[in-house]
């Protein structure tokens, strides 16, 4: 992970950002939604913010269990994706609002196998759905966001079904909250939190 700032996105207006046109029906019990949009403690310390939200784990998702490894993930030595498990509680907050966190805040979608200063596939944007209702929200999500032109430049998330996640090593996990003041997490970590703040105040914890 490299120490300059990230991309604020390609997002011109947050304030003209829609909710999803389509959304989780009501569901009960705990929901799980697996994101991957760059580096990993960024995407976390984002949504650790949210109200609805219980635990956001740091992980790998795209490749298999001998190859989920920080070194080889990091050094683009395997299919992973540095990705986040996020449980929720759906009556407090939906799939697609998560979503919608996803798109115009945690990362810039726009992106193609990147964020920021980070390069290569293992940073790119995917979202790794795990039933057919996820895979038609965040489709008709994008589709919603491509049509009302949200992106100056076109959308290259990933929608792949998923198959594992893995968690990574315990001292990736809740990383910006332990280490505020590390170089790469003032520069391109906190950015992201404050970003959230300021334009999503109702959904804060």
């Amino acid at each position: 992970m490299s120490l300059f700032s990230q991309s604020a996105g390609s997002a011109a207006d947050l304030s003209k950002f829609p909710d999803p046109a389509v959304d989780e029906a009501a569901a009960s019990g705990k929901q799980v939604a697996i994101l991957a949009g760059g580096c990993f403690w960024c995407t976390e310390a984002v949504y650790e913010q949210l109200d609805g939200v219980s635990k956001v784990v740091s992980g790998y998702s795209g490749g298999t269990a001998e190859t989920a490894k920080y070194d080889l993930v990091s050094m683009g030595r395997s299919d992973h994706a540095e990705a986040i498990s996020i449980t929720y509680d759906p009556t407090k907050i939906s799939y697609g609002k998560i979503l919608k966190v996803f798109f115009s805040i945690a990362h810039d979608p726009s992106q193609l196998n990147r964020q920021g200063p980070d390069h290569g596939r293992q940073y790119r944007s995917a979202v790794f759905y795990e039933n057919d209702e996820q895979k038609k929200i965040v489709t008709a999500y994008i589709a919603q966001l491509e049509k009302a032109k949200v992106f100056s430049k076109p959308i290259v998330t990933e929608v792949v079904p998923l198959e594992k996640f893995y968690r990574a090593e315990e001292y990736h996990q809740d990383f910006v909250e332990r280490n505020p003041l590390q170089g790469y997490v003032r520069v391109n970590a906190l950015p992201k939190v404050e970003k959230l703040k300021k334009n999503y105040p109702d959904k804060l914890r």
